[in-house]
């Protein structure tokens, strides 16, 4: 018999004990290089651990619930190619410790027939055995369900978050209680689904899933516009002059194989306003009863990739000057758009900027990237005639779309951080005062 190897976790960046969400091996399953072996979440994305090589699952040595880090051992991998009798699945069964759920009485109980039976504190049940994806087993954690209790409608019987939800939904009431149900989503009990359509009745359809991407920041987004009060201020920057330097910078920049973008400039403006306004480089806290001041400016920036928008973290913004954050653009959004990035360039922003510069359009509101307070979007600028008291000259306008958690900041705070970063642009050397 072939000498097994070791499969353990590789580098996740600064993340550390993140809990096991998924298996997807058994012992005796022969799998080939880049298969899924496991799946963690951490608080900011779901990832799958691949297998370095082809070969056999000798033995697991993690369970679902299992906190790891970097080098905790998986399983035994033996890459000979000889089939391994599977092990008594002891260790498996054994139950995980899970994340405390919601409790029970957070589950709105079912219009109908018996409640879902809702996972106490710290308890295991019902997520071991159940066939769910790692969408469905995040939901039913936040909401204290038992999956054991749920029946799957996907693929194989597989649960799936609309399950989740239907769970705590409940039975659909009937039509004459109609009314009751109405009062009860006006109430805050749940948010209606749109109703489901067959689209096949009306002509010819396509179905393609949703990117791996989409799939991840779908509810990301989702969850920060349901919990974020979100407001959105708009202003203009007057660029022409600093828009002439970028592109002295730009000509120069070109032979060292980078371009020196707006993006850069905007960044430098963003960290000085945060700096004159700490707010925006706070979040709040759990209880929501405090500001979590942070004394760092890591800047999330947008990338538009193939596969969907992510936000890559560009780190100590404050220390760097345009050329450097120049290079590090390029770089980054190079590794995004490869679909290599890992965890720890994910994390960690303060703030975010979303451009869309390159595309067009003449005003957005962005969604805030919570636990943030507030994200900055721009689109493309325009030449505008601009009265300068005695006649309309044309000016290079830029257009600015700040939203924010209107929990933390309020409308006039809002709008002076946005003057304050349109003046900081319409006067570059006001960036390295």
């Amino acid at each position: 018999m072939a000498a097994a190897t070791e499969v353990s976790v590789p580098d996740l960046g600064d993340f550390g004990d993140v809990p096991v969400i998924e298996i997807h091996v058994a012992p005796g399953d022969v799998v080939s290089a880049e298969d899924p072996l496991i799946t963690l979440e951490s608080d900011k994305a779901t990832m799958d651990i691949p297998a370095p090589a082809a070969g056999t699952v000798r033995e697991l040595r993690v369970k679902v619930g299992d906190l790891v880090s970097r080098g905790s051992p998986i399983l035994l991998l033996d890459t000979g190619g000889t089939d391994v009798e599977p092990p008594p699945l002891t260790d498996q069964q054994e139950p995980p410790e899970l994340d405390a759920a919601v409790p029970a009485a957070a589950v709105p109980a079912a219009a109908d027939g018996p409640p879902v039976t809702a996972v106490q504190a710290g308890s295991p049940d019902g997520f071991e055995g159940a066939h769910a994806g790692p969408g469905a087993r995040r939901l039913a954690r936040e909401l204290g369900l038992d999956l054991s209790a749920l029946s799957g409608t996907g693929p194989k019987g597989r649960i799936t978050k609309e399950d989740v939800i239907a769970g705590v939904r409940g039975p659909a009431a009937p039509a004459a209680g109609a009314a009751v149900a109405g009062a009860a989503v006006a109430a805050g009990g749940g948010i209606p689904e749109v109703p489901a359509q067959d689209f096949s009745k009306f002509g010819p359809v396509e179905i393609r899933p949703l990117t791996r991407i989409q799939r991840l920041s779908g509810p990301a987004l989702h969850r920060s516009w349901l919990n974020v009060p979100h407001v959105t201020h708009d202003d203009e920057a007057d660029i022409t002059d600093l828009d002439a330097y970028r592109r002295e910078l730009d000509a120069a920049a070109k032979a060292e194989g980078y371009r020196v973008t707006l993006l850069a400039f905007l960044m430098k403006a963003s960290v000085s306003a945060m700096r004159e306004f700490p707010k925006f480089n706070s979040s709040l806290t759990p209880e929501k009863d405090a500001l979590i001041y942070k004394s760092y400016y890591h800047l999330g920036i947008a990338v538009d990739t193939p596969e969907g928008l992510v936000v890559p973290v560009i780190r100590d913004v404050d220390r760097k000057g345009i050329r450097q954050l120049s290079a590090e653009l390029g770089a980054v959004s190079a590794k995004a758009r490869d679909g290599k990035l890992d965890l720890a360039d994910l994390q960690g922003a303060c703030f975010t900027i979303s451009s869309l510069g390159g595309i067009g359009g003449t005003g957005f509101t962005p969604i805030v990237n919570a636990p943030e307070v507030a994200i900055l979007g721009v689109v493309r600028a325009r030449m505008t005639p601009v009265w300068d008291g005695s006649a309309f000259v044309p000016r290079l306008m830029l257009p600015v779309s700040l939203s924010y958690d209107h929990r933390v900041i309020d409308g006039a705070l809002a709008a002076r951080f946005a003057r304050y970063l349109c003046h900081l642009l319409e006067d570059v050397r006001r960036l390295v005062l």
